[in-house]
């Protein structure tokens, strides 16, 4: 055996301990203590080291250590605060650090997406096709005088016979008995079906990292350029059609300078919040389409891309575009500052931020004879930045902080605090539940129910991480809480059963309905 193909099957050996640690270590913490909050960051960050251990072809490639770096930013911040968008951005980085050593230069984003992907579906058969590979190259040496498989069958029979005379003892020594419960727990292995579904979970996500595949994208990048022939789509189309949309677009553009900026009045039954309400998404359904139409009948190379008149007519159209999203923005935030803001649309400002910046990168790939991979890495680098500040900070926290200072009844000129909405953020509003709580001219009734969902609030913070929901953003909330409002120490109050969610007192039940008789005397007996 050569030096390479012992190297290659320690790798192998090595993988395997640790995908059983992990394994073991998985079975013990979700299973056995039943954690469900930061300790899944704990989890995923000695993966990330184990992989990194497991893989040496990843010491040497400075990309995937950019990437190893941003799957551990994202396991970081699954011990702060788990979440959906946290998780999904930490296993896009840790197949980024352990596929890139396996590429030449980074190509584009389309083809990343084929290789994640293919990692992604092949990680759920990949244990088995290895078994059965590893099984072909056992037999294939069977003539060897000693192989793994011989080591495998050599420690079966002892393996197997001291485990039943342990039990053995185990049945007639009491002491003994005591000893393996106290190392396993009585009943703790005893196998089911949910147990046996999360060692599977638990060996794929392991396995996928520990001992990846090389993965060829099977579609290249769409080229994006030269003429591309479509039916009505001609120079003097595209130049008509282009001057008729800038004259469209100029007469919205003016009409929401004009409504927008107050200078002339609404309309009879129309308020500015409707005005701003109704048009923010269609207007940018409205730029996505340009974008769509500058893409096919404008594409790099072609005839219709050439002629000055059509350039320029582009350039004044996307710059109308972003007038258009910078409108949608504008009415976004009125409608939030005249109601409230809600994750939904803190979201849709972001998105509007990314289609504006897609319009830009669009008509400065037109204007500079870009490549389609150059506009697909320069959207896709923007929407990791917008989705990286998205997971990594508490938007819900922003959200209850920015209704806490604009509601109408706490001073502001937005509606009536609605909380219920900030019970239902649960721990992202504890600061500005406590901000409300301790203002000295807040109302004394308004006061009261912020009171009791903060309380609420705390009390299921704590039964959370008592019950394995431990977080360390959730901790530090609440140890903040009880450092600034006295009272608060040792075990919470259970919240009162008789207030709705948003602290009123709950309405006394209807009585019961009184049943008429509709029998005549006559007809009585």
């Amino acid at each position: 055996m050569d030096i390479a193909t012992a190297c290659k099957r320690r790798r192998v050996v090595w993988c395997i301990v640790a995908a059983l640690i992990m394994v073991t270590a998985g079975d013990i913490l979700f299973y056995q203590q039943g954690a469900y909050g930061g300790q899944i960051g704990f989890a995923l960050a000695a993966l990330l080291l184990l992989a990194i251990a497991c893989r040496p072809a990843i010491w040497r490639d400075r990309r995937a250590w950019v990437a190893g770096g941003a799957a551990a930013v994202f396991a970081a911040q699954m011990v702060r605060g788990p979440g959906p968008l946290a998780w999904s951005l930490f296993w896009i980085a840790a197949g980024m650090m352990v596929l890139l050593p396996t590429t030449g230069r980074f190509d584009d984003g389309w083809r990343w997406f084929q290789r994640l992907s293919a990692h992604a579906a092949g990680s759920i058969v990949a244990p088995a096709i290895d078994v059965v590979r590893w099984r072909r190259v056992c037999r294939a040496r069977s003539h060897r005088r000693f192989g793994m498989a011989d080591g495998l069958r050599s420690i079966a029979l002892p393996a197997i016979g001291s485990a039943i005379i342990v039990s053995l003892f185990a049945s007639a020594n009491p002491v003994l008995m005591q000893w393996i419960d106290a190392l396993t727990g009585p009943a703790r292995w005893e196998p089911d079906v949910g147990r046996m579904l999360l060692w599977i979970v638990l060996l794929i996500g392991a396995w996928s990292l520990l001992h990846p595949r090389a993965i060829r994208p099977f579609l290249g990048t769409f080229d994006g350029s030269g003429d591309l022939p479509l039916p009505g789509v001609t120079i003097a189309s595209v130049r008509r059609s282009l001057i008729a949309f800038n004259l469209l677009f100029l007469v919205q553009n003016a009409m929401d300078v004009a409504y927008l900026g107050g200078l002339a009045p609404m309309p009879a039954g129309i308020t500015l919040a409707d005005y701003a309400h109704r048009g923010a998404y269609p207007l940018i359904a409205t730029a996505l389409l340009a974008a769509l139409f500058v893409l096919v009948t404008l594409r790099p190379g072609s005839q219709s891309a050439a002629v000055p008149t059509i350039r320029r007519l582009v350039v004044l159209w996307i710059v109308q575009n972003l007038i258009l999203v910078a409108s949608s923005i504008v009415r976004t935030v009125d409608y939030v500052e005249a109601y409230s803001l809600t994750g939904l649309r803190l979201a849709a400002l972001a998105w509007m931020l990314l289609v504006g910046c897609g319009l830009v990168f669009i008509v400065w790939r037109l204007l500079t004879g870009r490549s389609a991979g150059w506009l697909i890495n320069a959207n896709l680098a923007v929407a990791g930045l917008v989705l990286s500040s998205f997971a990594l900070n508490d938007t819900a926290a922003i959200v209850a902080s920015w209704n806490a200072r604009h509601a109408g009844d706490t001073g502001g000129r937005g509606a009536a605090l609605d909380l219920c909405y900030l019970h239902g953020l649960g721990g992202s509003a504890l600061p500005a539940l406590i901000e409300l709580e301790t203002r000295p001219d807040l109302a004394p009734a308004l006061r009261d129910r912020v009171r009791y969902v903060r309380s609420a609030v705390m009390f299921a913070m704590d039964r959370r991480i008592g019950n394995g929901g431990w977080t360390w953003q959730d901790e530090r909330r609440l140890a903040a809480a009880r450092a600034r409002l006295p009272g608060l120490a040792g075990k919470l109050p259970m919240p009162d059963a008789t207030r709705q969610c948003d602290g009123r007192i709950k309405p006394p039940p209807a009585p019961p309905a009184t049943v008429i008789s509709t029998l005549t005397v006559e007809a009585r007996p």
